[in-house]
C-alpha cells in the first residue's frame, strides 16, 4: 500500500489504494484516467500519490483547475500537507478587469481577449518609471523576492486573498504570482494556462520548465474533451463585419490587394454568408463544402489562392498598425481588421477531415470550423512526465482515453464511501420530455410542471430543479410555476456574471424551503456543493439530451469512424453525465442525505444511471425526512 505520510486525514474507503494507484503512474511516467466518486476526496488524493516521490525526482506539479473554487479547495489540502512537509503551492487566475486596478478604470478592456489583455498589458510595462506606465508593476521593482517567498510559504494564500493583498501594498497580483511560480512545488492555474497554445511557451517559462518536467493533475477531467475542441474551433460572425467598415473607414478604407479595398472584402463576406444560409442553413445551422468559404471568394474577387493568402496577409499587417496605435493611446489593443485576416488564414488551415465547416442561423449568424477531434490539442498530455485525469463521472474511462490518444493510460474506477442510503433516486414514469411525446401530448408541459409544484411542496426543504434547457426553465416561469410553489424561487439566468450567480447561490442557501431553477449541464449543475441542508431534493426535469443540430450530427458521424460508437459517445454519455452532476450536488459529505426525482418514463431504460423506484414518490420523500 501507498505511503500515506503526507496524508492529513484518517484514510476512508479507498483512499489508500487511489493514492497508491496515483504514485504508480507518477513512477512508471504514465497517464492514469480515474472515475472517482464523491467522497473519495480527489483533490488531497491526487496531490498525495504525486508529491510523495516528488523530492527524490525533482518534477513540477501542475494542478489544472476550471473554477476559482476548485483553485480554493487546492490551496487548502496542500496547507494539510504542508503542515506534515514543506510544501509550497503558487495558484494564479488569468489577467481580467477584476484582479487589475488598471483595467477596473475601463469598462472597454472588459470583452478584451486573454492575447489583448497581454498586449495592452506589455505596453505598460515598457513604460517602467516613466510617465503613462503602470505602477502597480512599477512597484515590484522594490520588493525583495526572499521576503516575498517566505511569507508566501508561511501563509499559502488562495487567489482572492493574495490579490486583496497585493492591492492593498499597491501592486499587481498577476506579475506578483509570475515572481513565485518558479520557486512552487504545485502551481494551480486554470486550463487555458497550459491547453491553450497562444499561452503554454510563455507559462512553461515562467515555471521555469519543459513539459517532460511535469506531472499534471487535471480535476473534473470530463470537460477536457470539449474544452480541447473548444480551443481549435475558430469563428466569425457576420456582425463583426460592421465592425472591419468602421475600423477601415477610419483609416480610409486601405488597399489590400492591386484595387481590391477592406470593404470590397467585406462585402463579399456579406454574400457568401447570405448564400450560405440561403444553400444549407437548416434550422439552427447547416454543414457547407469544406471549401466553399475560400471558392466563393477567389471567385467574387477574382483572385487566385496565392492572392487570397495575400490579402490575409494585408488584412493582418494593416490589423497590426492599428494594435500599435492603440497601444500608444492607452487603448484595448484591437484591430477588426486583422481578426478577419487571421479567420479566413485559420480557416483555410482547418482542411482535415476532423473539421466540420459550418452556417450557424439564428440572432448570431456565423461561419464557424468545428473541431471535431480533441486529440490534436491534447499534445501536452502526450508530452508531459505523467499526467491524472479525475472525475466523478469520467466513465466509460476507456473512451475518454482514446479521445485524448493516452494509450499507456492505466485506469481504475474508485466507489463512493458514502452510505447509499443517504441518497434516494425516483422516477415518474407518467411523463417525459421526448419531442415525439410532447408534440402528440401538449398537456404534457402542465404534467411536468404540476410534479415539480407537489414535489416541494411536500417537504420544507430547499430544492433545486434542473431544466434541459433555458427555454423549458423559461416556460415553467411563464407560466407562473415560481408563484404556485408558493416559495422563494431563484433562478440561473444564461449569461449572468459569476458575481450574480454566487448572490443568487447564496440567497438560495440562505433562504429556508426556497427553490433554485437551474440548467443540467449549467455552472450550478457542475461547479458549486451544497452540503448539509443547503440542498436536500434535485428534480431533473426529463432526460437533457442535447439539442438535434447538424453540428451534433456530424460529430456523431465522426465518433462513428474514429470510435465506432458514435450516439453514444456524443449524446448518450454526456447526457448521462450531466444527470449525475445534477445528483451529485446533494451528497457531498458522509453526513448529507438527499433525494433525486427525475421526471422522464425513460430513465429506467438508461444504463449507468441507477434509480431505486419510481412508484409512490410523494410518500416515499415524505418518508425518507420522516426517518431521519
Amino acid at each position: 500500500m501507498a505511503d500515506m505520510s503526507l496524508f492529513p486525514y484518517v484514510p476512508r474507503g479507498e483512499q489508500e489504494e487511489l493514492v497508491e494507484f496515483i504514485r504508480k503512474a507518477v513512477v512508471e511516467l504514465r497517464n492514469a484516467v480515474i472515475g472517482s466518486g464523491t467522497g473519495t476526496g480527489k483533490t488531497i488524493c491526487s496531490l498525495v500519490g504525486v508529491l510523495e516521490d516528488q523530492p527524490y525526482h525533482k518534477f513540477k506539479v501542475l494542478y489544472l483547475t476550471r473554477t476559482k473554487s476548485q483553485q480554493k479547495q487546492v490551496i487548502s489540502e496542500i496547507r494539510m500537507i504542508n503542515a506534515k512537509r514543506s510544501t509550497f503551492c503558487v495558484a494564479i487566475q488569468g489577467r481580467t478587469p477584476t484582479t487589475c486596478p488598471m483595467m477596473s478604470s475601463d469598462p472597454e478592456l472588459s470583452s478584451g481577449s486573454p492575447d489583448e489583455l497581454s498586449k495592452w498589458c506589455s505596453e505598460f510595462k515598457k513604460r517602467k518609471g516613466k510617465e503613462g506606465g503602470c505602477p502597480y508593476f512599477d512597484r515590484i521593482s522594490n520588493i525583495d523576492v526572499d521576503v516575498l517567498i517566505s511569507e508566501m510559504r508561511t501563509n499559502l494564500p488562495d487567489p482572492e486573498s493574495f490579490q486583496r493583498a497585493c492591492l492593498e501594498k499597491g501592486l499587481c497580483p498577476y506579475e506578483m504570482s509570475k515572481i513565485a511560480i518558479p520557486f512552487a512545488d504545485v502551481v494551480c492555474a486554470p486550463y487555458p494556462f497550459l491547453l491553450s497554445p497562444a499561452s503554454r511557451l510563455a507559462f512553461l517559462g515562467w515555471m521555469e520548465a519543459i513539459m517532460s518536467d511535469l506531472v499534471i493533475i487535471v480535476d473534473e477531467a470530463h470537460n477536457v474533451p470539449d474544452y480541447l475542441r473548444d480551443i481549435i474551433t475558430t469563428e466569425y460572425t457576420k456582425r463583426a463585419l460592421d465592425y472591419v467598415d468602421k475600423e477601415a473607414g477610419e483609416w480610409g478604407d486601405p488597399v489590400v490587394f492591386e484595387d481590391i479595398r477592406v470593404t470590397d472584402i467585406t462585402n463579399v463576406m456579406r454574400v457568401c454568408f447570405d448564400v450560405a444560409s440561403k444553400e444549407y442553413l437548416k434550422g439552427d445551422d447547416g454543414l457547407i463544402p469544406p471549401y466553399f468559404l475560400q471558392e466563393e471568394l477567389m471567385s467574387r474577387l477574382m483572385v487566385t489562392s496565392n492572392s487570397l493568402d495575400t490579402i490575409c496577409k494585408s488584412l493582418i499587417d494593416l490589423g497590426e498598425i492599428v494594435v500599435a496605435k492603440k497601444k500608444e493611446m492607452r487603448k484595448l489593443p484591437r484591430s477588426y481588421m486583422r481578426s478577419l485576416g487571421s479567420f479566413i488564414r485559420r480557416w483555410m488551415d482547418c482542411d482535415d477531415e476532423c473539421f466540420a465547416k459550418l452556417i450557424n442561423g439564428g440572432d448570431r449568424i456565423s461561419f464557424e470550423a468545428y473541431c471535431m477531434d480533441p486529440y490534436l490539442a491534447a499534445e501536452p498530455f502526450r508530452s508531459c512526465r505523467s499526467s491524472i485525469h479525475m472525475s466523478g463521472t469520467l466513465e466509460p474511462l476507456e473512451e475518454y482515453a482514446e479521445e485524448l490518444g493516452l494509450d499507456d493510460a492505466i485506469m481504475r474506477s474508485f466507489k463512493s464511501p458514502f452510505d447509499p442510503a443517504n441518497l434516494l433516486t425516483l422516477c415518474a414514469t407518467d411523463v417525459t420530455t421526448r419531442h415525439d411525446d410532447m408534440s402528440r401530448e401538449p398537456e404534457m408541459i402542465s404534467y411536468l410542471e404540476d410534479w415539480v409544484v407537489r414535489i416541494v411542496q411536500t417537504v420544507v426543504r430547499n430544492v433545486a430543479v434542473f431544466f434541459p434547457s433555458y427555454d423549458m426553465m423559461n416556460r415553467f416561469i411563464v407560466d407562473d410555476v415560481p408563484e404556485r410553489t408558493g416559495r422563494d424561487v431563484y433562478v440561473e439566468v444564461r449569461g449572468m456574471s459569476q458575481m450574480d450567480l454566487m448572490d443568487t447561490v447564496d440567497n438560495f442557501r440562505t433562504s429556508e424551503g426556497s427553490v433554485l431553477f437551474a440548467v443540467a449541464g449549467g455552472r450550478i449543475s457542475e461547479g458549486l456543493d451544497f452540503p448539509d441542508k443547503d440542498l436536500e431534493i434535485t428534480i431533473i426535469v426529463g432526460i437533457p439530451y442535447p439539442y438535434p443540430t447538424v453540428k451534433m450530427e456530424s460529430l456523431i458521424r465522426y465518433s462513428d469512424f474514429r470510435f465506432g460508437n458514435g450516439w453514444e459517445h456524443v449524446v448518450r454519455t454526456p447526457t448521462i453525465r450531466k444527470m449525475r452532476q445534477a445528483r451529485g450536488r446533494l451528497i457531498r459529505s458522509e453526513t448529507d442525505r438527499g433525494v433525486c426525482v427525475v421526471l422522464d418514463r425513460r430513465v429506467p431504460a438508461l444504463p449507468g444511471f441507477d434509480i431505486d423506484g419510481h412508484d409512490d414518490i410523494i410518500p416515499r420523500i415524505r418518508s425518507f425526512f420522516e426517518n431521519e
